[in-house]
């Protein structure tokens, strides 16, 4: 093994020693390992079809027990299986829509922060505006005009996020092109591409990595206030801000129809916050 494959390996392992000894970011972990295998087994662990309606149900919403874990919604659906498919939705909104605006944002400040000049003024300036459009309601409107759908939500959160990652990724490129090694790739010849390819880009991620975590905790609140006021996910999808819309009528004689899918975001956002705080402490050479 060479001895820069060693020092890999060597960093490596002091990130992750640090961040399993923060027992929340472990916890936080343990979350996301729990709910990351419900989402992609959910069709296994399901006790009914989420979207079933049973046609002997008098309207009202059934209590927990030992047929129905969750009880069920004033169609007679059973609530622990589409809290389970729910996680599908949220995991999946939060994950891609997270991308989009992340790729978006490395592409751009890497941009503005290694080339500089004009670009990086017209870039900064685009950035400037972005961040002073009261984000939520410009995805509200956009919402409004388009179809509801899974979609158009991801695509929409991703499109107006990438303000933040953008600033940082500008940030860290115009501090790490003035070190000496950028210095000497550039003496070498190597070609702009390469050296922020291989030589910037690396040492700009952990605060981005960072960022995405906590992003994507953002994305699953986004997308289940948007379903709760009825213009993100549409029926008979299940999510769980389309499962909170429809515990809301019934929230005194039935909140469990409330409470387990607040639960369930509650838990979730808690689990993404956790992990992103013991990446930031896990990934500062200064805590190792």
């Amino acid at each position: 093994m060479e001895k820069k494959d060693i020092k890999i390996e060597s960093i490596n392992y002091k990130i992750w020693k640090k961040f399993i000894r923060n027992r929340l970011a472990l916890a936080g972990l343990i979350i996301l390992g729990i709910m990351f295998f419900i989402a992609i087994f959910a069709s296994l662990l399901s006790p009914y079809n989420p979207n079933t309606i049973d046609k002997d149900s008098d309207g009202i919403p059934l209590a927990p027990g030992i047929t129905h874990l969750f009880g069920t919604d004033n169609y007679g659906r059973d609530y622990f299986s589409r809290a389970l498919y729910g996680s599908r939705i949220s995991l999946t909104v939060g994950f891609i829509s997270v991308f989009i605006y992340v790729s978006i944002g490395i592409i751009l400040g890497s941009i503005a922060g290694f080339f500089g000049g004009f670009t990086d003024t017209f870039i900064m300036r685009a950035v400037d505006i972005m961040l002073c459009l009261p984000t939520f309601f410009f995805i509200l409107t956009i919402q409004v005009m388009l179809e509801p759908s899974m979609l158009n939500i991801m695509i929409v959160i991703g499109l107006t996020g990438w303000a933040g990652v953008t600033r940082l990724v500008r940030g860290q490129f115009l501090s790490i092109k003035e070190e000496l090694f950028v210095q000497s790739a550039k003496a070498a010849g190597a070609s702009s591409a390469r050296i922020i390819i291989k030589h910037i880009l690396p040492n700009a991620m952990p605060p981005v990595i960072v960022l995405s975590t906590l992003g994507i905790a953002g994305a699953i609140l986004t997308e289940s206030v948007l379903s709760f006021i009825g213009i993100g996910v549409q029926p008979p999808q299940a999510s769980w801000g389309s499962m909170l819309r429809d515990g809301q009528e019934y929230i005194r004689i039935a909140p469990w129809m409330t409470l387990f899918p607040g639960l369930l975001i509650m838990i979730t956002v808690l689990g993404f916050n956790f992990v992103g705080d013991g990446l930031r402490d896990a990934l500062d050479p200064k805590s190792w």
